[in-house]
C-alpha cells in the first residue's frame, strides 16, 4: 500500500500544478451540467473521507450520489479514484475506463487507469496509457515512468524499458547510465541474466562507471558466485573507494569462505565511513561470535538494536551471543523478542 499512497499523491499533486496539461474536464462539459458547484460540493464530502483513509465511508458516499443520478459529471472518475486509492484496482479500472470514454481529455483518469492495469497485474494494458501520459508531462511524474519502465520489463521488451528509464533519470538512451539503470530495475524484478547483460554492457562503455561493479558483485554474491563478486567488489572499490557499501558487501563475501578477519577488517572501515546503516553492525556481531569474541559481538548487535529495535533477526543473534556468554536471562528477553517480531512481521 505505501507505493500506492505514493502514486496517489504524486498524481494528483503534479496534476493540480501542471498549467500546461490537457484539463481533466473538457470546457463543454461545463455548460452541459446544470450546476458544476453542485456536483463539486456532492463530491467535497467523499474527498475529505478519502483523505482520511476512510474509503468505505467514501465509496457509500459516491454509490449513493450514483443512485440518484448516475449520469453525475465526473463520477466515474470519483469512483476509480476511491477504488484506486483503497487498493481495489480490478474495480477502479471498470470506473476509469468509463471515466476516459466520457472524456478522452481527463488525463488523471488516464493516468490512474495505467497505474490500475499495472497494479492490477496486466501491464500490457497500462503500457499504452502510460506512454501517452509522457507525452503529457515528459518531466513531471517519476513514479509513472518508473511504472512504464517496470511494465515493459514484465512485457520482456528489455530496450524500451531502457528508453523509460533513461527518460526518467535525464540521460542518453544509449548512455553507460542506462543501462546500469536498467539493469538495477531488472534486478530488482529478479530477471538476473537481462541484468548480467545490462550491467556488463554498462561497463563495456564507461568501465570506471561508478556502481557497476557493485551491482555485478551484489548479483553474484546472491548467486552465491563468492569469487566473482570478490573480484567485482575489488573493482568497485578501486574506482569507488569511498563508497561504505562495497566494504560491507566485500566483507559478506569474505565471511561466507569463513576468512573473519579479513571480514571484520572490512566491516569496520564500512562503519568509519558510515556509521548509520545497521547492517555491517549485525554481520559484525555474526562474524565476532564465530570468532568467539562474544563480549564484542554483544556490543555490536546492542548497537543494531539501538538503531533498529523492530528487526527480528538482530534480537535473534543478540539472544545466541548472550546465550554464548551464559546470560540466560538476557538471552531469553531477546530471543522472545524476536519471535514476537517475526510473527507481527508474517502477520503483514
Amino acid at each position: 500500500m505505501l507505493l500506492v499512497t505514493i502514486l496517489w499523491i504524486s498524481v494528483y499533486g503534479i496534476l493540480a500544478q501542471s498549467h500546461t496539461a490537457p484539463q481533466s474536464q473538457h470546457p463543454s462539459q461545463e455548460t452541459q451540467s446544470a450546476s458544476p458547484q453542485a456536483s463539486a460540493s456532492n463530491f467535497e464530502a467523499a474527498r475529505k473521507l478519502l483523505e482520511e483513509g476512510k474509503y468505505d465511508k467514501a465509496l457509500s458516499q459516491l454509490q449513493a450520489l450514483a443512485a440518484q443520478d448516475p449520469k453525475l459529471p465526473g463520477l466515474s472518475h470519483q469512483l476509480g479514484a476511491a477504488y484506486y486509492k483503497k487498493g481495489d484496482f480490478l474495480k477502479a479500472t471498470g470506473y476509469l475506463k468509463q471515466a476516459t470514454e466520457e472524456n478522452p481529455k481527463d488525463s488523471e483518469a488516464v493516468q490512474l487507469l495505467g497505474l490500475s492495469y499495472y497494479l492490477a497485474g496486466r501491464p500490457n494494458e497500462a503500457i499504452p496509457l502510460l506512454e501517452k501520459v509522457q507525452t503529457w508531462f515528459p518531466l513531471a511524474n517519476v513514479d509513472a515512468a518508473y511504472i512504464l519502465g517496470v511494465s515493459y520489463i514484465q512485457v520482456k521488451n528489455y530496450p524500451q524499458a531502457r528508453n523509460a528509464f533513461a527518460r526518467m533519470f535525464d540521460v542518453p538512451a544509449d548512455s553507460a547510465a542506462s543501462y546500469l539503470f536498467t539493469a538495477r530495475m531488472l534486478l530488482r524484478q529478479e530477471f538476473d541474466p537481462i541484468a548480467e547483460e545490462y550491467a556488463h554492457k554498462a561497463v563495456a562503455l564507461d568501465p570506471k562507471l561508478p556502481l557497476a561493479h557493485f551491482l555485478l558483485g551484489e548479483l553474484y554474491l546472491y548467486k552465491s558466485r563468492v569469487d566473482e563478486a570478490i573480484a567485482e567488489f575489488e573493482k568497485e572499490k578501486a574506482i569507488n573507494p569511498a563508497y561504505a557499501p562495497t566494504y560491507y558487501k566485500l566483507a559478506d563475501a569474505y565471511s561466507r569462505m569463513q576468512k573473519y578477519d579479513d571480514a571484520e577488517r572490512l566491516l569496520q572501515r564500512s562503519i568509519w565511513l558510515d556509521a548509520t546503516s545497521t547492517g555491517p553492525y549485525i554481520l559484525m556481531g555474526k562474524v565476532l561470535e564465530k570468532k568467539g569474541e562474544f563480549d564484542l559481538a554483544v556490543r555490536a548487535l546492542q548497537r543494531a538494536v539501538a538503531m533498529d529495535p523492530n528487526n527480528s533477526i538482530t534480537h535473534h543473534l543478540l539472544g545466541q551471543a548472550y546465550r554464548d556468554l551464559g546470560r540466560n536471562d538476557e538471552a531469553e528477553k531477546e530471543l522472545k523478542a524476536a519471535e514476537q517480531l517475526q510473527e507481527r512481521e508474517n502477520s503483514k
